[in-house]
């Protein structure tokens, strides 16, 4: 690995993470520049995170350690992004007035309420996922923690800014086809349940979420800007989960294709 690659991921754990690293503008330039090093921070706090079901403690224990260890590893800046475009889906107006909510540091109730629908989201899953076979669940974890951020490169590369901003840092130097090494980055994930179809159900998820944020900032907001990242990231996560929910319940085998 080179020593741009090293201080691209190293910018990402900065980012995405709690963890001291990355913190200096050389590491925030490479990762910018390197939509693919999202993908290993999305294996290391799905792993993380993961560790929390696997205590030996009742199910809501689990849960809770579960969301206890996730906002520990990754903090609450990506949280933000849900509380600032929940304020600014209230909003009657054009864009630029959406864009102008974005900017407001009072919270209101679009804010709350996308905060606390969110987390509750997330301990529910949790807790369906405390009472699964153990593989099974990390293996949902992980896979939706890397569908988050495959969905965060996807923005990266398929997104345009608004304005000026640290959206735009990602948006302005990467295009459709920096997404191609992020998405084989994210393709071992799958078989993490296999045969199971749990974890590409975890990553389908975090793509339609994906796909939502993106097709919703640029409509209403003239483009993805910081918020839109973050919150690409927290409903990522939840569609994921439940993605993978969905389909431990309803494709228990994923059916192969032999030849007749």
């Amino acid at each position: 690995m080179g020593v741009s690659a090293l201080a691209a991921l190293s910018g990402a754990i900065g980012f995405l993470t709690r963890l001291p690293a990355g913190r200096d503008a050389d590491a925030w330039d490479a990762f910018a520049a390197t939509p693919a090093a999202f993908l290993p921070v999305g294996y290391l706090v799905g792993g993380v995170a993961a560790a929390a079901l696997l205590v030996p403690a009742p199910d809501p224990a689990q849960a809770f350690l579960y969301l206890a260890t996730i906002y520990g590893v990754t903090g609450i800046n990506h949280v933000d992004g849900v509380a600032d475009l929940g304020d600014a889906a209230v909003v009657h107006g054009d864009p630029e007035r959406r864009r102008e909510v974005l900017k407001d540091t009072t919270v209101g109730v679009g804010a709350v309420l996308a905060v606390a629908l969110v987390v509750a989201g997330l301990a529910l899953a949790a807790l369906a996922l405390a009472g699964l076979p153990w593989p099974i669940a990390v293996g949902i974890v992980v896979a939706a923690e890397v569908g988050a951020k495959l969905g965060m490169a996807a923005l990266a590369c398929l997104g345009a800014a608004p304005h000026d901003g640290l959206g735009s840092q990602f948006t302005a130097t990467n295009g459709a086809g920096s997404l191609v090494v992020p998405a084989l980055l994210a393709a071992p994930a799958v078989a993490l349940t296999w045969p199971n179809a749990a974890a590409t159900g975890a990553l389908a998820g975090a793509l339609v979420a994906t796909a939502a944020v993106l097709h919703w900032s640029t409509r209403a907001l003239g483009g993805v800007g910081g918020d839109a990242f973050g919150a690409t990231n927290e409903l990522g996560r939840l569609g994921g989960l439940y993605g993978g929910l969905l389909a431990w319940s309803l494709l228990p085998e994923v059916i192969l294709w032999t030849p007749s």
